[in-house]
């Protein structure tokens, strides 16, 4: 057994907020003598397995480390790094552009490590969103807890020694929740401004990538407008013609041989409605007559 067994067993844990979890009881280690993992009695929650990189010892007290803190912190560490990298490796070409060739590999391969790490910042988000929804429920299960005392204690139900413990206890329950509900939003806030970051460093390459598609897809479609220009009026046009005069549009003076051959006749401009209304015989006489 190694002195780090011999350190932990058998003390009590909290979490980092100060929260009792319960007491070490045993650990599980590897081949070589190092704590995998470590077996904590939780009481009504059973014997729980805890990675021993989420402890602490601190003086007779273990201290519990969340596994979304941890998770968390290496990532932002390791993308300020990649990016701090990265941006080095730009100044140097852009000073120097003769170890642009040289320095493409390198590029690539932070590129990579960029893409890895979004993965991974994928996962954490979902789990902070995950563990925010969890806080909340803890949130209004204490203030129930404390709300329900306070009314049988106005009730004469419970002593007022008795509801006073409940809201020491309920209060700290709520003050430890609040520390990890804003921790979690300072961490999603580092996230994003990280996001931003890299957004800042990366676009401009990604910019004069993009802008030969951009110009490709502005051709194309010039030549999809050019293609669906007005073509050389065909007969169709009087009918199009006649639509325009439907709505009340001056008939046009000038008529080309082929309007006048497919027009369809027209009683003559000097027979007016009223004419036509009365002489309708006539009118028929004189179109026989020509």
């Amino acid at each position: 057994m190694t002195n780090d067994n011999i350190e932990i067993i058998g003390k009590n844990v909290k979490d980092m907020y100060g929260t009792f979890m319960g007491k070490v009881v045993g650990t599980v280690t590897d081949i070589d003598g190092s704590i995998q993992s470590v077996g904590i009695d939780c009481g009504t929650q059973g014997l729980q397995q805890i990675q021993y990189e989420q402890l602490v010892v601190q003086g007779e007290t273990v201290i519990f480390i969340p596994k979304w803190r941890l998770d968390s912190q290496r990532l932002i560490r390791q993308k300020q790094l990649t990016l701090r990298r990265l941006k080095a490796l730009m100044d140097i070409v852009s000073e120097n552009d003769s170890m642009k060739e040289d320095a493409e590999i390198i590029h690539e391969k932070y590129h990579s490590k960029l893409a890895s790490l979004d993965e991974m910042e994928s996962e954490i988000k979902s789990k902070l969103v995950g563990r925010l929804i969890e806080l909340d429920a803890q949130m209004r299960s204490a203030k129930m807890l404390w709300f329900d005392a306070k009314v049988q204690f106005k009730s004469s139900e419970i002593s007022e020694a008795t509801f006073e413990t409940v809201k020491s206890c309920t209060t700290e329950v709520i003050e430890h929740v609040t520390h990890e509900q804003s921790e979690i939003s300072n961490v999603q806030k580092r996230i994003a401004d990280l996001e931003l970051e890299k957004q800042k460093i990366t676009t401009p390459a990604e910019v004069i990538q993009e802008s030969p598609v951009s110009y490709l897809d502005t051709t194309q479609q010039q030549q999809v407008v050019q293609t669906i220009l007005p073509e050389v009026p065909t007969k169709s046009s009087v009918i199009h013609t006649e639509s325009i005069e439907t709505y009340g549009a001056p008939i046009p003076e000038f008529r080309s041989e082929t309007e006048v051959i497919c027009a369809f006749p027209e009683p003559p401009q000097q027979v007016t409605s009223k004419t036509s209304t009365h002489h309708d015989d006539d009118w028929l006489a004189r179109m026989e007559a020509q």
